[in-house]
């Protein structure tokens, strides 16, 4: 029983390309399936921690390769793939874990919804928005010739609640959360039910892009961690680690009559009320 138990989980052998593969979440997700015998492929934009990573993994008797890359260039991620494949021979997993924000998408304290820059918000839109659909287009391509494969995009708890101050960010991962389960229909009728496509919508985990609005210099909370932290039923933030058994079940077999759903791991916040 306990073999079957491991083999439905199992992601040994599997092909997984993670974009935003040099971030603090996408890093973590990325030397944790390596530790399960995936083979991984890094996808980023940062050289220097694209390759302190693949040290990591390989040092840990892990499989994978680092590519750069630019999730909103057709182009480029097309190069990307030709060399994935003449690498593996073919795609199993995409994990779209790519995306930010930036500061003039967001409403300042001091600020109303009228001093939004759209800009910004049109490049965040792209980041989060596009920078999923792109790659997904891209490699999903293989996955329709193999007629298996599995997506998991990265929405966010700012999709399920209306958050305040992260408005372009929300819009785009609220569209993100919907662009799911039109693709799970999509693939499943027109190609195969053994091409699968779900979310995760990770709930508040300090990572590089957010430490400035939830830390202060001191490294101590700010007001706006503080109220995250009152609101999340775990009195904590999550730690990356936390959401690596929930991709895992997303991209095994244990999932398997699974699609266009999102998992939501966030220690309760959703859930709360008072």
């Amino acid at each position: 029983m306990k073999n079957e138990t491991s083999k439905l989980f199992s992601v040994k052998n599997k092909v997984v390309i993670i974009t935003g593969g040099t971030g603090i979440l996408g890093g973590g997700i990325a030397k944790y399936l390596a530790s399960e015998s995936a083979k991984v492929v890094i996808l980023g934009r940062n050289i220097e921690q694209g390759e302190q990573l693949l040290k990591e993994i390989k040092q840990n008797g892990g499989e994978a390769i680092f590519l750069t890359t630019d999730v909103l260039s057709k182009e480029k991620l097309e190069e990307n793939k030709k060399t994935i494949l003449k690498t593996y021979g073919r795609i199993d997993v995409l994990l779209n874990a790519a995306g930010g924000n930036i500061p003039g998408a967001t409403i300042a304290p001091d600020k109303t919804f009228f001093d939004l820059e759209i800009d910004a918000f049109k490049k965040v839109v792209d980041l989060n928005l596009f920078g999923t659909i792109i790659p997904t287009m891209v490699f999903a391509e293989v996955m329709s010739k193999q007629k298996e494969g599995v997506i998991v995009n990265f929405t966010s708890e700012a999709a399920l609640r209306p958050l305040t101050r992260v408005i372009g960010y929300a819009a785009t991962k609220s569209a993100i959360s919907n662009f799911t389960k039109s693709l799970a229909t999509e693939l499943a009728v027109k190609f195969s039910s053994k091409i699968r496509v779900n979310a995760l919508a990770p709930g508040f985990f300090l990572t590089e892009q957010n430490r400035t609005l939830l830390t202060n210099p001191d490294g101590s909370y700010t007001d706006r961690a503080k109220a995250i932290i009152a609101h999340t039923p775990f009195g904590r933030f999550g730690e990356p680690d936390e959401l690596f058994g929930t991709i895992q079940y997303l991209i095994s077999d244990a999932s398997k009559f699974v699609t266009g759903t999102v998992a939501i791991v966030d220690g309760g916040f959703d859930a709360f009320s008072i």
